[in-house]
Parts: structure tokens; C-alpha cells; sequence
């Protein structure tokens, strides 16, 4: 698979959608919001929470939590890169 047809895969799994202010807004049950991308237009997310044991998921909480510590600008989790890399990961998640 393309990496474009990937990417567009995922964001219509995920649910891709421009964040347009800083607060954290409630997600369904069984998942988490994540907000992915580049200043100022950041990309809201909704991930299972079944990701937070897969070590890829992981590694991305990992940089989060180094760059950002617990204060999110966002009021919600901010994944630090691309979107492009974010859907690639998810998309191996996924299978």
C-alpha cells in the first residue's frame, strides 16, 4: 500500500479533524484524543485505548511526555510529529 493511500486510509479510521481551540473535549469510551501536527494547526485524533500497550503507541508517549511533561498545550495529549508519521504508525498498529 502507497503511503498516501496509508495516510488517507488512517485519517478516515481516525478520524482526523482541525482543532480550532485549546480545550480537551470528551472522547467515547474506549478511547483517547490525541492532538498530532505542526503549529498552529494541530489535528485531533481519537485513538483506542487497546494503543497504549503497543510499544510503537508508546514510543510516541514516550517523545510526548519528554517534550511536554504532564502540561499540554492543548489541554489534551499532544503527540509531537508530523501527521504523516502518526498515521503511519497507527496504520502498523492497526495490522
Amino acid at each position: 500500500m502507497s503511503l498516501v493511500r496509508s495516510f488517507m486510509a488512517a485519517k478516515k479510521i481516525f478520524g482526523g479533524s482541525v482543532v480550532g481551540t485549546n480545550k480537551a473535549t470528551s472522547a467515547p469510551k474506549g478511547f483517547l484524543a490525541v492532538y498530532v501536527g505542526e503549529n498552529p494547526k494541530k489535528q485531533r485524533y481519537l485513538v483506542p485505548v487497546s494503543y497504549l500497550n503497543q510499544p510503537l503507541f508508546q514510543a510516541l508517549l514516550i517523545k510526548a511526555e519528554e517534550e511536554f511533561g504532564f502540561n499540554h498545550p492543548t489541554g489534551g495529549l499532544t503527540i509531537p510529529c508530523p501527521e504523516d508519521t502518526f498515521l503511519t504508525i497507527t496504520s502498523k498498529i492497526q495490522g
